[in-house]
């Protein structure tokens, strides 16, 4: 069978062009979960919202997106990645027209969720689509790192984005902006990336093992994002907790059983794409907590706007856009991947740190500044890397799926990080506001316990990095063997 992007069917430029166009898709997937953080007080007041109803417009969204990116990246090997990426930006462009048209609270959750399901289904298969797009090494790893630039400098943009169009025109524009983008994004893709049929159902189309994962990654989901209504340790956790736990044992025994699985377990066993996700989710429920928690330092406490906080976090979208330019690329095949991923955590973990230390009469330029640098020099490093090692030992046939294993590791140890750490600040801060203490002092002291768990959390992900993963250089070939786990 042909593989798309290959060298006789379409030109170089071709293959970079649809590289970009494939980035900008998911860099507006990307880009919705900050902007709309930034929107929510305009939302809650505009639509009426409680405050347990208005996280429910972020929480369907992750829900939904957490919940099928694995199986949308199985779905892409076997039905064809260009048409599940092309439906997957579809959906989201729907949904986003439909969030941006809302006017009640029911019609914006159920919007947000489909928007999820849309945005899953087509960031799931995109690292496939580089992997078969570029063979060579040292052309797969610039796509790389131009993709992981898109993905890890999203996050920063968002939040400038967001208060950029919130405080100038209203949160509609948030979502009905993705129209237009979308719809470029559609006509581009359906012109440039070449038709790849898949392996066909019959080769995986495994339904109750679909159905178990969906329903244990979504139970999952759900349970962590409730526990900042909740708590970890309530009935209703605990219950979710344990129904999680049994949808999963049962996915693993349906997959090992099965004639022809869904998921093949084996590619869990391998120590580049099972190593990465695992050292991703740690390292990314630091940063991603650095992102939400440091917001709300900037706004609680230093009482920024949201124009200013979305400028606050640009030195890190500019650390990571100078190196993922070239700089991480050439690292990568000179040095190897694992050997730029270790600085990279380490600058991660350095940066967390400092922010241990903010003060309630803090500075930007003193406190702050120098945590944002390092955040965009690790990022730079880290993102590329991660990728690189992930995708290195796949064989074409379950590129996507490997994809979908790090995006989902990623999303949920994100969903992870953020649960964690706004239920320990909250409760930091709550305990210090009922002995009295004054609401500046206690907000502080929440947050700089955050960010030492966030810290804690990079430093694990630096220790998994150095004990799962194997030394291995970009430049050996875009296969490797896998090395499986005893």
């Amino acid at each position: 069978m042909a593989m798309p992007f290959d060298r006789t069917g379409a030109s170089d430029r071709d293959r970079w062009i649809a590289l970009i166009v494939l980035c900008v898709g998911f860099l507006m997937i990307i880009l919705d979960a900050t902007v709309t953080n930034v929107a929510l007080p305009a939302i809650q007041r505009d639509l009426g919202f409680s405050q347990a109803g208005l996280a429910w417009v972020v929480n369907a969204y992750l829900i939904a997106f957490g919940g099928v990116l694995l199986l949308a990246g199985r779905f892409g090997d076997l039905v064809g990645r260009k048409r599940v990426f092309l439906g997957g930006v579809l959906g989201f462009t729907v949904a986003s027209l439909l969030c941006g048209l809302a006017q009640s609270q029911e019609i914006l959750i159920a919007a947000r969720f489909l928007q999820g399901l849309g945005g899953a289904t087509a960031s799931a298969v995109i690292l496939g689509m580089v992997v078969t797009m570029f063979r060579d090494p040292a052309e797969r790893t610039r796509a790389f790192s131009i993709y992981s630039l898109f993905a890890s400098a999203g996050g920063s943009i968002g939040l400038l984005a967001g208060g950029v169009i919130t405080q100038l025109v209203n949160w509609h524009w948030i979502f009905i902006v993705n129209v237009p983008i979308g719809l470029l994004t559609i006509a581009l893709a359906w012109r440039l990336l070449e038709d790849d049929p898949g392996l066909g159902l019959e080769r995986g189309a495994d339904v109750p093992g679909a159905l178990l994962l969906v329903g244990a990654l979504m139970t999952t989901v759900y349970t962590i994002v409730g526990t900042s209504r909740t708590g970890w340790s309530s009935g209703e956790t605990l219950g979710l907790g344990a129904v999680a736990l049994v949808l999963l044992v049962a996915f693993i025994v349906r997959e090992a059983t099965a004639h022809d699985p869904l998921v093949p377990l084996a590619i869990f066993r391998t120590r580049t794409t099972g190593g990465a996700s695992l050292v991703g989710a740690l390292m990314v429920a630091g940063l991603f907590g650095q992102f939400f928690m440091g917001a709300l330092y900037l706004q609680r406490v230093l009482r920024f706007d949201t124009l200013q906080v979305g400028l606050a976090f640009l030195p890190l979208s500019l650390g990571i856009t100078t190196l993922s330019l070239g700089f991480t690329a050439r690292a990568i095949l000179r040095f190897g991947a694992r050997a730029t991923l270790l600085p990279g955590i380490a600058a991660i973990a350095t940066a967390l740190l400092i922010l241990q230390g903010v003060p309630v009469d803090g500075d930007y330029v003193r406190d702050v500044l120098p945590a944002m640098v390092l955040f965009g020099i690790g990022a730079g490093l880290s993102f590329p890397s991660l990728t690189t090692i992930a995708m290195s030992s796949v064989a074409p046939h379950e590129s996507g799926l490997a994809s979908g294993l790090v995006n989902t590791s990623t999303q949920v140890g994100g969903a992870v990080g953020v649960a964690v750490l706004a239920t320990l600040s909250g409760g930091r801060t709550n305990d210090l506001l009922a002995v009295g203490m004054a609401s500046p002092v206690a907000l502080t002291s929440g947050y700089q316990l955050a960010f030492t768990v966030a810290a804690a959390l990079a430093v694990a992900s630096l220790a998994a990095a150095v004990g799962v993963l194997r030394p291995a250089s970009a430049s050996s070939g875009a296969r490797e063997e896998d090395e499986q786990a005893a």
